[in-house]
């Protein structure tokens, strides 16, 4: 197909529900020239909590059905399905595969310990301990934070709230941040959870996320394949979809303008 015919077609992104959506913002913002394509696979969230084959398994069928609407990239908008399925869909896809990961690196470039916040698979994959010994992180500076049932509220819609607050305090009740700087968020999910995270952490702690950083090696790839949009067009076309039906896409296009206008999105 002619380069200028796939430069026109969308570019595809899912998650296992409602996180990735908080990566598609940042595309918007950093592409408007795009059209986007997202999946939720809200009928078979939280991934984090699945076993590794069943995370792989559907994030193919994912990946597969964005295909055949005719995406010309797919950002695997998920940190646990990159873990589990990034390195099958770039062998099997004509695509191009971007993936994400914990914000590690840029987290410890800040000096202090660094709390890194993922969900259960996402820490227990080979992929994380690779991106610890690539970065030089260890038990000195790196603590590692499990976080079952965050997911589950956001797939809820709940982001703020005494119930949200007190789920998080409860998390954090063992964690030692004596000399925390940062916290990264190892899930698309947390963002959502970045202003309540905000009121029970230190006032100094920042938050560190990967979604920039995976929008602009996007944008490299797109350009480095000729695929990036020029033509500026008079509104970004974004197309969402869920496997949970009309309710969880009412639901995914309201927390997608609550990405679009709280979350910080840096060119």
């Amino acid at each position: 197909m002619n380069k200028d015919v796939l430069a026109d077609k969308p570019i595809g992104f899912f998650d296992s529900g409602a996180g990735g959506l908080t990566v598609l913002a940042s595309a918007v913002k950093c592409l408007p020239n795009e059209s986007f394509l997202y999946f939720g696979d809200t009928a078979h969230a939280p991934y984090g909590s699945r076993p590794v084959e069943d995370v792989r398994n559907l994030s193919v069928q994912a990946a597969e059905m964005l295909c055949r609407q005719g995406c010309k990239a797919l950002v695997v908008a998920c940190n646990t399905a990159t873990s589990a399925a990034v390195h099958v869909l770039r062998e099997m896809l004509p695509i191009p595969v971007i993936g994400m990961e914990p914000a590690v690196k840029p987290a410890l470039a800040g000096g202090g310990k660094v709390l890194v916040m993922a969900t259960p698979l996402t820490l227990k994959e080979e992929k994380f301990k690779a991106l610890c010994d690539r970065c030089g992180a260890d038990e000195s500076n790196v603590i590692v934070l499990p976080c079952p049932g965050l997911v589950e509220m956001v797939e809820r819609g709940e982001t703020e709230g005494p119930a949200v607050e007190r789920a998080l305090a409860q998390l954090f009740a063992g964690a030692d941040l004596t000399g925390v700087s940062a916290v990264v968020l190892g899930c698309t999910h947390y963002l959502f959870l970045r202003r309540a995270l905000a009121g029970i952490l230190p006032a100094d702690v920042k938050f560190v996320d990967g979604n920039l950083g995976t929008v602009k090696q996007l944008a490299r790839i797109l350009k480095k394949e000729g695929l990036l949009r020029e033509e500026k067009t008079s509104q970004t076309n974004v197309e969402i979809l869920s496997s949970g039906g009309e309710a969880s896409v009412r639901l995914f296009k309201e927390l997608f303008q609550k990405a679009l206008t709280e979350m910080e999105v840096y060119r």
